[in-house]
């Protein structure tokens, strides 16, 4: 795990390329990402699929999901999907988790209500845990019911790396509301929201902190990861770069407030690039998931973020944090999804 540094991941966009990821892991990057839905609008993959994929394709670099939709899976079932990927991986696994709803024919398709999603993901993540632990469970909840279940991983025989780890993958909650918060305090291995502002971030940090003590836990001792994923586009020519957002994003967010897009999705040049993202880290994050607001020479971005924009920041004097960041961000949950 990271720890207290400064470390960045890739979102492998837009679908999980074995060239691409061979050449992502030749770059100082530490974690490769990809999401996924099960009835997108595009011809874009699931992400169990992806993740598969990446996991195949990949030999060194963390490989997560960014996100997994977890209202829409029996938690079973993709308690042992990631829990045999993990032990393929050498235990590389990471499992970003949000409860989506952007798109409600996906719920309507697998019979699961809208406004069921918060509620079956909170119950999802403590069955995860608990079949990860390796003990027989016995749940019986509002939306599921386990009598003496017990997950065994699939076995390497004669493998000489090792297997998944005890527990199981880390959760990483994904969101920028409230419920997400009180998720990433309670239950998360790390925090991972996106659209979000340095402000805005901030003002998370100090949230889920808050969260976590009234429920007397130490993230700190946990080993708890502060992430952020930034949609962004960084090319030699600044212009090309906000061209690229504008035209990557601007047709879903374009109708928000004039530079909405400037407070949360960095464009520009390595150098510009690298002024907002010291701001983030200001903020408290560890650990940046590049996702390129790019449609085309994603590579590009990636390369110039781990080589150019990388090596420029620096940790606070004082660690983590949270105050005295100049830029006028957004409540964290005033851009939808």
């Amino acid at each position: 795990m990271p720890g207290n540094r400064i470390v960045f991941g890739a979102a492998a966009l837009p679908e999980p390329d074995r060239a691409w990821l061979a050449a992502a892991e030749r770059l100082p990057i530490e974690s490769v990402w990809q999401g996924g839905h099960i009835l997108p609008r595009t011809g874009t993959g699931e992400v169990i699929t992806r993740l598969a994929l990446m996991t195949a394709w990949t030999e060194r670099v963390r490989v997560g999901t960014s996100i997994l939709l977890a209202p829409l899976y029996p938690p079973v079932i993709i308690a042992k999907q990631l829990a045999d990927l993990d032990v393929h991986s050498g235990g590389r696994i990471s499992v970003g988790v949000g409860v989506g709803g952007e798109f409600p024919q996906e719920f309507d398709a697998v019979g699961v209500p809208v406004a069921e999603r918060g509620a079956r993901t909170d119950e999802t993540l403590d069955i995860l845990r608990a079949l990860w632990s390796g003990e027989p469970v016995t749940h019986h909840g509002k939306f599921f019911h386990l009598d003496e279940a017990k997950l065994v991983p699939v076995e390497l025989r004669g493998a000489d790396r090792p297997g998944g780890r005890p527990g199981g993958p880390p959760l990483l909650i994904s969101g920028r509301k409230g419920p997400a918060m009180r998720r990433a305090a309670r239950v998360g291995d790390g925090w991972m929201p996106y659209l979000m502002s340095p402000d805005a971030y901030a003002r998370t940090v100090g949230t889920v902190r808050e969260h976590a003590a009234a429920d007397g836990r130490d993230l700190e001792k946990s080993g708890f990861e502060w992430m952020m994923y930034v949609y962004c586009s960084i090319r030699p020519d600044g212009d090309r770069a906000r061209d690229d957002v504008a035209s990557f994003l601007g047709g879903a967010y374009g109708n928000k407030p004039g530079g909405m897009l400037e407070r949360v999705a960095p464009a520009g040049t390595p150098e510009e690039v690298a002024a907002r993202f010291q701001q983030y880290v200001d903020a408290g994050v560890r650990h940046f998931i590049i996702s390129p607001a790019a449609h085309e020479d994603t590579l590009e971005v990636i390369t110039l973020a781990a080589r150019e924009v990388l090596p420029r920041l620096t940790l606070p004097a004082d660690g983590l944090s949270v105050d005295g960041l100049s830029v006028d961000g957004l409540p964290a949950d005033e851009v939808a999804p």
